[in-house]
């Protein structure tokens, strides 16, 4: 019995895509990612080749029998039609999140998707790390009284990146992940553009009514960080529990779940879950945006 092989590609070698390109290149020992076989890589700039990786036409890589699977690392913007070209192509999509900038776009993928029998794989390797790991053990069982996240980080060019709700969804994620299913109740922006600062935050309420805010904001030479301020019944969370370093790097861990969905091994309460969790994310991430970009009432 021959074990099914899965010819990949990898579109855009950024960051994301060059670590795509290594870990296709060197699978974990005995891992679902040994089913992977990376076969080429599509970028716009021309390299040739990356380590032994030999660089193909888009129009190659969508003709190709021998690919069955895209590994999707471009910027946000491009993400919605890069995908619908590969499912329209019958390949399998692996996409950096978040997978489009409009919850439409996202819905309408994943219905084309299953009308295709094709696996849609979305990378969240937000939920993957270590940290957040025991930060979820720490959350569990406990009652939320409220609860606040703050992201800050450097400039984005939201052209590409698209509204921070979207560019920052690992964050909504991450809320809806420890906490259920989330209600809007107001959303705000400042941007100061002279100064390329952008502060976006957010009010949401949890099923059991219980205030939870996210404050997403950029700006030059801010630090990458995120800070927690969660009360439960039981008293405060105010720090990340202390984590162990991963041996296990975080698109590995990904590349390994796509394999095993690739291989139909994982069970479809997991995916379902995860469709309900993605899709619901991008919906809000769209309130949100709506809540930020409407007029000012003007009371008279």
């Amino acid at each position: 019995q021959i074990s099914k092989m899965f010819g990949t590609v990898v579109v855009g070698v950024g960051i994301a895509g060059l670590a795509r390109i290594r870990d296709l290149m060197n699978p974990m020992p005995s891992s679902p990612s040994e089913h992977l076989k990376l076969i080429g890589f599509v970028s716009r700039r021309s390299f040739g080749s990356i380590n032994e990786a030999k660089q193909i036409s888009l129009e190659d890589a969508m003709r190709n029998e021998d690919i069955h699977a895209a590994f999707i690392s471009t910027e946000n913007k491009s993400h919605e039609e890069t995908i619908r070209m590969f499912l329209e192509a019958g390949k399998h999509v692996l996409v950096e999140y978040p997978m489009a900038l409009s919850a439409k776009a996202a819905h309408e993928l994943w219905e084309m998707a299953e009308q295709k029998g094709k696996v849609l794989h979305v990378e969240h390797i937000e939920l993957l790390t270590e940290e957040y790991k025991q930060l979820k053990k720490e959350v569990s069982g406990k009652d939320l009284v409220k609860g606040t996240l703050h992201f800050t980080g450097h400039v984005l060019d939201e052209n590409k990146s698209g509204f921070p709700a979207f560019s920052g969804i690992a964050r909504l994620t991450w809320l809806i992940d420890l906490f259920g299913d989330l209600t809007v109740t107001s959303a705000t922006r400042e941007k100061q553009k002279d100064k390329n600062y952008s502060r976006m935050t957010v009010h949401f309420q949890t099923a059991n009514k219980k205030p939870l805010t996210w404050i997403e904001e950029r700006g030059p030479g801010m630090r990458r960080e995120k800070k927690i301020n969660f009360c439960f019944t039981s008293g405060c969370l105010e720090n990340f529990p202390e984590a162990p370093r991963s041996s296990v790097g975080l698109f590995m861990q990904d590349q390994n779940l796509f394999a095993k969905k690739l291989l139909g091994q994982v069970s479809k309460e997991e995916l379902a879950a995860e469709k309900w969790r993605i899709l619901r994310c991008l919906d809000l991430a769209e309130v949100i945006q709506q809540y930020c970009e409407e007029p000012e009432k003007i009371y008279s």
